[in-house]
């Protein structure tokens, strides 16, 4: 899993059958040492109405298709949780 910032949406008119209905948003990954963004932007599905601004937490790869609905969609990265607040503590939140 990794921690982004939801920074606009994709629109699409055309696309693959299975993907009709669902949403899509450009995510900025965080940079793991300072939490600040990394300049990598992923494209994820998004089920749980996230928003512009918010800090997301995402899964993709095949954990991304386990998800009711998207078992036969070619989906690569989904929004799994939307993160009201985290804790700092020592060590890495990413170990």
């Amino acid at each position: 899993m990794k921690i982004g910032r939801v920074v606009d949406s994709i629109w699409c008119t055309r696309k693959e059958d299975a993907l009709r209905g669902l949403k899509f948003l450009r995510v900025k990954l965080l940079n793991r040492e300072k939490e600040s963004e990394n300049g990598e932007i992923v494209v994820a599905t998004d089920l749980i109405g996230a928003g512009i601004g918010e800090l997301v937490l995402i899964t993709n790869g095949s954990a991304a298709r386990r998800s009711e609905g998207l078992e036969k969609a070619p989906v690569d990265c989904i929004i799994i949780g939307i993160i009201d607040e985290k804790s700092e503590s020592e060590g890495d939140m990413y170990e």
